[in-house]
């Protein structure tokens, strides 16, 4: 693989996710342990077969699962790896892609979802169609008549109860085993992003709770072409992201730090 210029992010990640959690009203934090060698072999996979279906016999891989569009238009991703400690003390390595790999949620050897991808599907199928029809109104509509005012007002308000129904699937499991949906585990009073539940770590902790593995250290990274707003660029590490991650991850943390394992 061919040697990077080190950043900033490449050298300074240690707390990759924190948050607050109302519950216990305290900041929780999770470093990144020996998460990142393990990274680097994920890197290696990548580089070398390019493509994300680890379990796949060569032959038998699956075309939507190749890692060229992330080096196209769609640009690239985040990807996290866990290192755990299981029952019988040996170590396990736990992956996640943020968000869906080209339409595809679900893949062997991944973090699944945060939600069931039936409920998910049915959800999308029954509203999306409803809200490409009225923005094809919108655009027969003279702008900002009272036809095209109305319009709005439907689009937006199926829109906002689209989103509450699709928050409504997360369940957030934390280390105390407790179960809050996404609106209940958000800890900040702005409105909940799209995406939030979807990336890296919330998929990671989760898994591993409903494993009943112990986190030893978590490392995120970014693999494709440079994001949109720059802010991400290939082959770089980076904590979990403020926006969305941290007014989560302070309930999913909750009780972590009284597990019977040694971290670092």
């Amino acid at each position: 693989m061919q040697q990077k210029k080190k950043t900033p992010h490449d050298r300074d990640v240690k707390s990759i996710a924190s948050g607050y959690c109302r519950d216990c009203q305290q900041e929780h934090s999770f470093e990144e342990g020996e998460a990142r060698s393990s990274c680097r072999e994920l890197m290696q996979f990548l580089e070398q077969e390019k493509r994300i279906d680890m379990m796949a016999q060569t032959g038998e891989t699956d075309p939507r699962l190749s890692t060229a569009s992330l080096f196209g238009e769609a640009r690239g991703k985040m990807f996290g790896v866990m290192v755990c400690q299981a029952a019988d003390g040996n170590k396990r390595v736990l992956r996640a892609f943020s968000g869906q790999y080209n339409g595809v949620w679900e893949v062997a050897g991944w973090a699944p979802p945060l939600f069931k991808v039936e409920a998910f599907t049915r959800i999308y199928a029954d509203i999306e169609p409803q809200i490409k029809e009225l923005g094809r109104l919108l655009q027969l509509a003279p702008p900002h008549s009272s036809p095209w005012v109305e319009l709005t007002r439907k689009r937006q308000h199926l829109s906002r109860q689209w989103m509450r129904d699709i928050h409504a699937l997360y369940t957030l499991t934390n280390f105390r085993e407790q179960e809050r949906s996404l609106p209940e585990a958000f800890a900040s009073n702005n409105g909940i992003p799209t995406g939030t539940g979807d990336c890296c770590a919330p998929k990671l902790f989760n898994q591993a709770v409903r494993e009943k593995l112990i986190p030893l250290g978590l490392a995120e990274f970014y693999w494709g072409r440079e994001n949109a707003s720059h802010t991400r660029q290939h082959g770089n590490f980076y904590p979990s992201c403020a926006g969305k991650c941290a007014p989560i991850l302070g309930f999913m943390l909750c009780g972590l730090d009284n597990l019977p394992a040694k971290r670092g």
